[in-house]
């Protein structure tokens, strides 16, 4: 059983929770991690970068000048993409950059993630994670207190409206669902702070992955 770190938000310890080493994997899913990163970042590309070709660059169809006798390089069209005002050789064209994986492959690159970031010590059970109004110096004091200045992930079970005003202005700081955190994510922040039931939708996760049903 591996063991986790439960704090407070005051930075206080206040015991610890164990996760079945089953469910956590430190010999393969290197190279699943890389795929991950890779699909998501590329899957955050719009995709719409684009240059016109000389057939949609407007301008006459005409030699600029004769072929011959007037001493200068010979011209064939006003859009060539040597021209100052001309077209774009060979420049980006709108396309979909979307990457898919294979659902193994995600179920595998997760669990080593999480995996490695709780070997690492670099993942945080908070205890109780309750603000009574969105206030944005009592959420840096808790960060503060916890040994998170370098940044953060924050992961709740379910949206927290109070946590998220409160983080979204602290930089290096991200607010997440344990049901949509991805492998980027865990990858980014150098801590994770993790409610104790995202905890538990985290195990839920690990076991899917493992290929447990409970």
């Amino acid at each position: 059983m591996s063991k986790i770190p439960v704090k407070n938000m005051q930075g206080s310890d206040a015991g610890e929770v164990e996760i079945s080493d089953d469910l956590l994997i430190y010999d393969k899913g290197h190279q699943a991690v890389y795929e991950a990163v890779v699909a998501y970042q590329q899957n955050q590309r719009a995709g719409t970068a684009s240059t016109l070709s000389k057939g949609e660059v407007a301008g006459t169809g005409s030699k600029p000048w004769k072929q011959k006798g007037t001493g200068r390089a010979r011209a064939g069209y006003q859009q060539s993409p040597v021209w100052r005002g001309g077209s774009v050789a060979f420049g980006p064209r709108p396309r979909v950059f979307d990457r898919r994986l294979p659902r193994r492959v995600a179920r595998l690159a997760f669990q080593r993630a999480l995996s490695d970031k709780i070997s690492a010590g670099e993942l945080i059970v908070i205890d109780d994670l309750s603000l009574d109004a969105p206030k944005t110096k009592d959420m840096a004091s808790a960060l503060k207190a916890l040994g998170a200045e370098k940044g953060a992930l924050i992961v709740c079970e379910e949206s927290i409206e109070n946590v998220r005003l409160s983080a979204r202005n602290i930089p290096r700081v991200h607010v997440t669902t344990a049901h949509h955190v991805n492998v980027y994510e865990l990858l980014r922040y150098p801590l994770v702070l993790v409610t104790r039931k995202g905890l538990d939708v985290l195990a839920d996760r690990l076991k899917a992955a493992a290929g447990r049903k409970g």
